[in-house]
């Protein structure tokens, strides 16, 4: 089976800087002191699935930064990484090989590009997860889990299906605002287990994985901006992330914590009260709860939509480990006020954390 490789040498370049996406900001980002994301998670993939495969694999790559800098063992060379890369680079990389699969790392542009050269063709692609924003149905969950998915497809063992191809709109996303748009379909193997999917659930290899990349997520958050205030949600994923990062929170209240200060177990009033008292960035995070998968209305009712309102429905963060994802392919909304829930409604998408500065997106059910 011939598999082509290609890296998005750029994607991923802006992640610890606290930019929304690379694109077009790669020299800003190097100049900054970015190191390389997609390239070495890439390699990981590789090396992981050199250990699975019980047979030699035909890798097709080109030379250097978008290719064979990062393959560990041989490959075949079919052509040399320009010395500045850019769309196009990818566009000409795909449109010039027919392989029966492409294996590229990269984010949510790079799956833009990809799809867009394709153009009609439906040969099937597998992500590893190496950009800033990866909201598309073709990623793999990790690197571990892309070349998994790639085994199991050499061998027979999963089926080829359509998958949204999805990215947020940078331009207004860098103003401060998150709107999620569906730019296409790809075809990709499907596995629920290690495919991320656009609106299906995810896991990774064990829960402990998946809480410890959510944890340092947090724990970044914090150091990168002190004055953040987070607003923490009731259930046992939060309160098992919040001992990750030696913070002692309650199981079934909502606590706010802000500097070095935790409040636990508080009502609508004290809630209103300390939110009304902070003008920096608030961040509610958010579990699941309950089998219809309410993200609001079931098991927290301290958020009122007057406590909803003051944190603002954009600034609300889901939290769901692979277990409590399993059948579920949207949240539902009940704060009480049919007005805000139509608000949050008509975002159509909410974030969903799924590792260390890895978001999905999960639909809101319409009712």
């Amino acid at each position: 089976m011939r598999i082509a490789v290609i890296i998005n040498p750029d994607a991923g370049l802006g992640g610890r800087l606290g930019f929304k996406g690379s694109d077009g900001r790669a020299e800003e980002a190097r100049a900054a002191g970015a190191e390389d994301r997609a390239g070495p998670r890439m390699r990981q993939c590789l090396e992981h699935l050199t250990k699975l495969a019980r047979e030699p694999l035909e890798l097709l790559a080109w030379d250097g930064r978008m290719g064979g800098d990062w393959i560990p063992g041989q490959y075949t060379s079919t052509g040399i990484t320009p010395e500045t890369t850019s769309a196009s680079s990818t566009s000409q990389f795909i449109s010039s090989h027919e392989p029966d699969l492409f294996l590229y790392a990269g984010g949510d542009g790079t799956t833009r590009d990809i799809v867009k050269a394709l153009d009609s063709r439906e040969i099937p692609i597998v992500g590893v997860p190496g950009g800033v924003k990866m909201h598309s149905g073709s990623f793999a969950t990790t690197p571990k889990a892309a070349a998994e998915v790639v085994w199991a497809f050499v061998v027979g063992d999963l089926m080829v299906a359509r998958t949204e191809v999805m990215d947020l709109d940078e331009e207004l996303y860098v103003k401060g605002e998150w709107k999620v748009r569906m730019y296409g379909e790809a075809f990709t193997p499907a596995s629920p287990r290690w495919m991320q999917g656009a609106k299906e659930q995810i896991q990774r290899e064990s829960e402990t994985e998946t809480l410890e990349a959510m944890s340092e997520h947090i724990a970044t958050l914090l150091e990168e901006d002190p004055n953040l205030m987070l607003i923490w949600g009731s259930g046992g994923t939060l309160r098992q992330i919040g001992k990750q990062i030696d913070i002692e929170l309650t199981l079934l209240g909502i606590d706010i914590q802000h500097e070095n200060k935790v409040y636990n177990d508080l009502n609508e009033q004290g809630l209103l009260e300390i939110i009304s008292n902070h003008d920096g960035k608030k961040l509610l995070l958010l579990s699941p709860m309950g089998g219809q998968g309410f993200l609001i209305g079931r098991g927290n009712l301290q958020l009122s939509p007057n406590v909803l309102r003051s944190i603002g429905i954009n600034n609300i963060l889901g939290i769901a480990t692979p277990a409590k994802l399993l059948g579920l392919s949207e949240v539902r909304i009940d704060t009480g006020d049919e007005t805000l829930d139509e608000e949050i409604r008509n975002k159509r998408f909410l974030k969903l954390l799924q590792g260390y500065r890895t978001t999905r997106v999960i639909r809101v059910a319409g009712d």
